[in-house]
C-alpha cells in the first residue's frame, strides 16, 4: 500500500469482502487496527462477530465503535493500518441513533482525511437487490448508495468483490 493511503472494499453479503479487506491488512504491516462497528445484540450477531475475531488471530488490536467511528479513527496511534469493518453496519447504528447522515459522513471524512495511517473501510453494495418494501429499508439503502460514492470519492482505490474475486474499480 505504498503509493495507496486509503481502500474502499465493496461486495454484497457473503462476498468475501472482509476476508479480502484483511489479507490487504495483514499485507500492510504487522501492527494492524481493526475497527469493529458491529454489536452483538442477538446470538446469530455474537457467533459472527467470534468467527471474525478467531479469523483474525494475533497481530490485530480492536476498537469497538459502532457510532462514534470517525472519532475513534483518530485516536489509533501505533498501528500500519486501520480496517474498518464495517460502514454498513455504522450506517445503520447511525440511522436507528436518529442521527443525521449527512453530518455524520462529513466527520467521517475528516476523519479519513486526517488519519495518520492507511485506512481499509468494507462496506456492502446493497443497491444491486430488489427494492426494499418499508420506507425505512429504502431509505437506508438510498443512504448507503450515497455513502459508498462519498467514500469512493475520498479514497485511492475502490475494489468491488464478488465470490471472493476482487475487481478494482479505482486506481
Amino acid at each position: 500500500m505504498a503509493d495507496v493511503r486509503h481502500r474502499l472494499v465493496l461486495g454484497g453479503a457473503r462476498s468475501g469482502k472482509s476476508r479480502h479487506a484483511q489479507v490487504l491488512a495483514e499485507a500492510t504491516g504487522p501492527r494492524r487496527t481493526y475497527l469493529a462497528t458491529a454489536e452483538a445484540r442477538d446470538e446469530e450477531m455474537a457467533a459472527r462477530i467470534a468467527l471474525h475475531q478467531a479469523d483474525r488471530g494475533e497481530g490485530w488490536q480492536t476498537l469497538e465503535a459502532p457510532l462514534e467511528m470517525p472519532d475513534a479513527l483518530g485516536t489509533v496511534a501505533e498501528s500500519d493500518v486501520v480496517l474498518v469493518d464495517c460502514l454498513t453496519l455504522w450506517l445503520t447504528n447511525v440511522m436507528l441513533g436518529d442521527r443525521d447522515v449527512d453530518t455524520e459522513t462529513e466527520a467521517l471524512v475528516a476523519a479519513l482525511a486526517a488519519a495518520r495511517q492507511p485506512v481499509i473501510l468494507v462496506s456492502n453494495e446493497v443497491g444491486l437487490g430488489l427494492v426494499p418494501e418499508t420506507p425505512l429499508g429504502r431509505a437506508f439503502r438510498d443512504a448507503q448508495g450515497r455513502l459508498n460514492q462519498r467514500m469512493a470519492q475520498e479514497v485511492e482505490e475502490v475494489r468491488f468483490v464478488a465470490a471472493g474475486l476482487p475487481l478494482v474499480l479505482k486506481g
